[in-house]
């Protein structure tokens, strides 16, 4: 969801040249293709963009392709992958092409740190193991890791499926599928802005294996996340890390008879009514796809309370900011860091402010008929 309160996405494959778009859906379900891949010779704007888009603060979407760009990866010629610029108009500027070494094949969403820089993932690449990099918004690449320096054993991990999560003290986190000091179970990684990393934790299968997805930092500070296997029942977790990595299993999968509860999970989202929200890939109703399940959704309460947060993190004095809640209908005052702000309610989740004159980087609060509300992160402001 974008600042203009339409939706932003892209498919994998379709659209004119066969290998994915960029699409912008309407609140009411009016779909427009932005932009088809492999548009240019050689398919040098890329192709297969299987992550979601982002927006920056410049107002514009970025995102990543698995494969295309202008350097060879793949016996059939493929490329490695690139970054990409998208305005909304659907005007693309392809940043950076992957060329194995710095990364390849790079599934994952990328994330725009306060320092306005982009962090992000590559599943394959550097010593074949998978990289973490940094981009400017012009496309300069910094590799900032590259997994399993010494080959053998791969104890920091291997394959970094997924994308990273800037957390509050200023660090990324994230997870690899496979790797660790556990044999291949993959792992929960800490690294800083510089690139040093940290192994927090390594799944060894009874706490879960392979997590393919990532992490979220939810309002009480901890980490949450799913293993899409392991456990006691080999279908799957839930778990809490903290940041520090003491790692808690919350639930297995599979602990219903016939595994209406799910299996094979992938994936969290802590929603503003502070519980969690995912789904699984197998398992539900034995009625469903041939008797094994078609998967689940599912919601789990640790009891943390309603928040607030925002479409994009940070931006300037004078610019709109897109917050969203529950209840925010009737919305009385918004305030940056204890400065009012004007406000639009254009609907019940969904308010736009403006980031008002002296505001600092801070967290927003909403006052709603039912309360106040603050938001689970801070909101920079850039000079």
């Amino acid at each position: 969801m974008a600042t203009d309160g339409n939706f932003y996405g892209t498919t994998e494959s379709g659209g004119a040249n066969g290998v994915g778009t960029v699409f912008k859906i309407a609140p009411s379900g009016t779909l427009t293709t932005l932009y088809s891949f492999c548009s240019q010779d050689g398919c040098t704007d890329g192709e297969g963009p299987g992550a979601a888009l982002i927006q920056a603060t410049d107002g514009n979407l970025y995102g990543t392709t698995a494969w295309g760009g202008n350097d060879i990866c793949s016996p059939s010629g493929g490329g490695c992958g690139t970054i990409f610029r998208i305005t909304r108009a659907g005007m693309l500027t392809t940043l950076h092409s992957f060329h194995g070494a710095d990364g390849a094949e790079t599934n994952a969403s990328l994330v725009q740190g306060t320092d306005g820089n982009f962090y992000g993932t590559a599943l394959q690449g550097g010593y074949n193991y998978g990289t973490v990099f940094k981009s400017t918004a012009g496309g300069k690449l910094t590799t900032l890791y590259s997994f399993c320096p010494h080959g053998g054993g791969c104890t920091d991990g291997e394959e970094p499926s997924s994308g990273l999560v800037q957390a509050t003290d200023g660090n990324f986190y994230g997870t690899t599928e496979s790797g660790g000091a556990n044999g291949q179970g993959g792992t929960v990684f800490k690294i800083t802005t510089t690139g040093t990393l940290t192994t927090l934790h390594s799944f060894d299968g009874t706490d879960g294996s392979r997590p393919s997805a990532g992490l979220i930092q939810a309002t009480d500070g901890n980490f949450y996340g799913t293993a899409s296997q392991g456990g006691a029942n080999n279908l799957g977790t839930v778990f809490q890390i903290t940041p520090s990595g003491t790692l808690t299993t919350l639930y297995t999968f599979c602990s219903q008879s016939g595994c209406t509860d799910g299996k094979f999970p992938v994936g969290l989202v802590q929603a503003t009514n502070g519980n969690f929200y995912g789904r699984t890939q197998g398992g539900g109703s034995l009625n469903d796809c041939g008797g094994v399940g078609c998967g689940t959704a599912f919601s789990l309460s640790m009891g943390l309370q309603p928040f607030v947060t925002f479409i994009r993190t940070a931006g300037r004095v004078g610019q709109a900011a897109g917050i969203l809640g529950q209840g925010l209908t009737g919305a009385t005052s918004v305030s940056f860091n204890g400065i009012p702000a004007t406000f639009t309610v254009p609907r019940d989740t969904f308010l736009i402010a403006t980031v008002p004159s002296g505001a600092t980087t801070g967290y927003v609060t909403v006052t709603t008929p039912s309360g106040t509300l603050t938001s689970n992160v801070q909101f920079h402001v850039i000079p």
